[in-house]
């Protein structure tokens, strides 16, 4: 008996020995452990970006002069902006309101005209303020950018005091840049994702951990009803959990809504669902509920970072953009806060309700395959 009393190295390495195999039979757990840190690195090091540049911009052109044009080619040698084309004021209203352009520029009639007789002609800027970080850099950048421009050819502008234009930047949709504005909406997301997924998640590889999984097979009910029978509860549960956030959104944030609570609450449901197809498919890949767990980790962190919550979506690099497009709340973000702060209608919404819905019935055609092979 006292021989168990002591410290055994050889017991020791064999305790350590067989964790490692352990660890090299559970390849889902390897990879997380391999591939997440390797994830940050990747995305905290080349896919974020505070500072965001190319925003996409618009111009009014209501008078093409020669200065208009000098001032619209010097925005886009400073790399800030990335002039998509001139529109007119209907058209510039609906690329803001839709979210296809960051900044507006409109040039008025006798620009050109009220330059040369030094009256400072008023240049009005709009910016898509609903995120206050991805206008910053810019807005900071054009206060500047005319006496760079037109000091060559007008005398007396070498002085910072002697602007030559009356720019007047309006903030639209979050005209006092409140972070809350930004922030709450794009919130109700990303908790959605990981209560839905997670919970989800952890539904089959509880029951198969606990032995009620062979009861479930044994039924004669198909994979397409075990699987929306066990989404339907947890839709229930999303729903409240996203009324409450808008409750708190409302009466203790002041978040303004100005669209259709009817609209919201579609796009709301559409996201659970993407998010709860996402979670039964993990569930029914993974052999335990830690399996589980790291894979609805593993894809909360780019969704978390790449989806524009947290750092502006345009400052991402092209690839970075690319990946964010195909996770749901990249498109969730645009859709609730252009609901809630531009009071958007459904015209206005489409390009991302699709990526959602093209999401949700592609992981649903695999979950369902999974989840027919789990069966058989």
């Amino acid at each position: 008996m006292n021989a168990y009393n002591g410290f055994s190295l050889h017991r020791w390495l064999g305790i350590m020995i067989k964790e490692f195999i352990q660890l090299r039979r559970d390849r889902l757990t390897f990879g997380m452990i391999v591939g997440i840190p390797i994830m940050q690195l990747l995305l905290f090091g080349f896919a974020i970006n505070s500072d965001p540049k190319h925003m996409p911009t618009a111009v009014v052109m209501a008078d093409p002069g020669p200065f208009a044009r000098s001032y619209v080619a010097a925005m886009q040698n400073s790399e800030y902006f990335r002039i998509v084309g001139s529109v007119d004021e209907r058209e510039a209203d609906r690329l803001l309101d839709r979210g296809d352009v960051q900044f507006v520029v409109t040039f008025p009639v006798g620009f050109h005209r009220d330059l040369v007789r030094g009256q400072m002609p008023t240049l009005l800027v709009e910016a898509d303020a609903t995120d206050p970080m991805a206008t910053g850099g810019a807005i900071s950048v054009l206060k500047h950018l005319g006496i760079e421009v037109f000091a060559p050819d007008l005398p007396g502008l070498r002085q910072p005091a002697n602007a030559p234009v009356d720019l007047r930047i309006q903030r639209r949709y979050n005209p006092e840049g409140i972070t809350a504005y930004n922030i709450v909406p794009g919130l109700s997301g990303v908790i959605l994702t990981m209560t839905m997924i997670l919970m989800t998640g952890l539904a089959m590889t509880r029951e198969r951990e606990r032995g009620t999984f062979e009861n479930l097979l044994a039924t004669p009910a198909t994979p397409f009803e075990v699987m929306t029978g066990k989404i339907v509860p947890y839709i229930l549960i999303g729903l409240i959990q996203v009324t409450l956030i808008f409750l708190a959104a409302r009466w203790i944030f002041a978040v303004p809504m100005h669209g259709n609570l009817f609209l919201l609450y579609g796009v709301v449901l559409l996201f659970i669902c993407a998010n709860l197809t996402l979670g039964i498919t993990f569930s029914s890949i993974a052999r335990n509920q830690l399996q589980a767990m790291q894979m609805t980790f593993f894809f909360f962190l780019p969704s978390l970072l790449l989806s524009g919550f947290m750092f502006p979506f345009r400052g991402m690099p092209e690839w970075a953009q690319a990946v964010g497009s195909v996770l749901p709340l990249t498109h969730f973000v645009v859709l609730v806060r252009g609901i809630l702060l531009k009071g958007n209608g459904p015209e206005l919404l489409w390009n991302h309700v699709w990526p959602i819905l093209l999401f949700m019935l592609t992981v649903l055609a695999l979950g369902l395959k999974t989840f027919r092979k789990t069966l058989d």
